[in-house]
């Protein structure tokens, strides 16, 4: 079952956590929906390339990814988004699209958007599209020690050019 490798993660730690189960939902935004919580607080991984190393970058919910300014702020030459084929494998406890933002569990680097570090409270998928964590953001951080910048931007101001 995906969430009990997070689950016995936060318990080894002491950490306070509640797990939120929900009707199956893909996106960020949905699930921020159908579990009645702010799209801000909930916490979207997507998974990145830089320089060809696969990296976590989580951000909240209503906000997107900005590559080029994550590539600046990690000062990388390239950043992209990975296929689905190129990091499928490293969460085979996981359902694709549905990763922890745990890094330190799978070995891959994890990059915090300074909006969601902003958050007391963030949930997050636990490895599956029907069950959510929400655990304070301190404890978060504390556990997975992500380096926080800025690199999204609000999905209603993005303009597609």
């Amino acid at each position: 079952m995906p969430l009990s490798k997070v689950k016995t993660f936060l318990d080894a730690h002491a950490v306070k956590y509640i797990v939120i189960s929900h009707s199956k939902a893909y996106t960020a935004q949905g699930i921020a929906a159908i579990s009645h919580i702010s799209g801000r607080e909930v916490a979207k991984t997507v998974i990145v390339k830089l320089d060809g190393d696969l990296a976590m970058a989580v951000l909240p919910a209503s906000y997107q990814v900005d590559l080029q300014a994550l590539r600046r702020a990690t000062g990388v030459r390239e950043a992209e988004l990975a296929s689905e084929r190129e990091f499928k494998q490293h969460f085979a406890d996981c359902e694709t699209g549905a990763m922890p933002p745990f890094g330190n569990l799978y070995g891959i680097p994890v990059y915090v958007d300074e909006t969601l570090a902003e958050d007391r409270e963030i949930a997050f998928n636990a490895g599956s599209h029907y069950e959510l964590i929400k655990m304070a953001y301190a404890d978060f951080a504390r556990l997975v020690k992500p380096e926080v910048m800025e690199f999204s931007s609000a999905r209603t101001a993005c303009v597609m050019v």
